[in-house]
């Protein structure tokens, strides 16, 4: 379906977009200018705003399953799907840090910082490799699917303490707390909203940020 709407809007494109045009420019237009310039600058972003189009797209996609009747999760709250794509994101920055800076330039770069008084290495070396290593691409995983987990669960209860409430329940005085949980859910409804936008920004807005780091000449 996502790469449908594109194939629509690119087919049917015209110099004054329509409503539905004008939306898929703008979310094309925010992962550009707002993450991909913002963070790597004009230069820079050429080479990266596709991967983090593609990423902060299809997260976007997947976290709104959460809240499409009939499916009613998330996809992303799946381990698999974060995995793949914070390995992505790991395998580009050591890419880029390598091509720009050799193998040993780059692990000198972020290994040993410079300024820091030389005892402090034996501490600050092998947490910075564990950064390089697990702590990045594990911050993505687990923090993407932590969350889209976290607002499934807090659907699930709303809606089914609304079951309990009123179907369940029915002609007792626990009903008048149906009145409570509806609400409830609504509001966690469209909260899921948000956390789906706000943790695909999240994430390629941190994808953008471990590659510009593995560019830049100091640490």
């Amino acid at each position: 379906m996502l790469l449908s709407i594109f194939v629509v809007a690119a087919r049917n494109a015209k110099v004054v977009p329509g409503r539905f045009q004008s939306a898929v420019e703008y979310l094309l237009d925010f992962v550009r200018v707002q993450i991909g310039e913002e963070i790597l600058g004009k230069d820079n972003a050429k080479r990266f705003v596709p991967m983090l189009t593609t990423i902060f797209l299809t997260i976007l996609a997947f976290n709104v399953t959460g809240i499409i009747p009939g499916l009613n999760l998330a996809s992303t709250s799946r381990i698999g799907l974060p995995l793949i794509l914070a390995l992505w994101v790991f395998a580009t920055y050591w890419a880029v840090g390598i091509r720009k800076h050799g193998l040993g330039g780059y692990l000198k770069a972020n290994l040993f910082p410079p300024g820091v008084p030389w005892p402090i290495y034996f501490i600050l070396t092998p947490i910075e490799l564990l950064q390089l290593l697990i702590i990045r691409p594990g911050s993505l995983m687990v923090r993407l699917t932590a969350n889209m987990i976290a607002g499934h669960i807090m659907l699930v209860l709303c809606f089914a303490a609304t079951q309990f409430f009123i179907v369940d329940s029915a002609g007792s005085g626990l009903m008048a707390f149906g009145v409570l949980t509806i609400p409830a859910g609504i509001f966690v409804t469209l909260f899921e909203v948000l956390v789906a936008f706000l943790q695909a920004y999240i994430f390629a807005l941190l994808a953008a940020v471990y590659i510009n780091m593995s560019l830049e000449e100091e640490h």
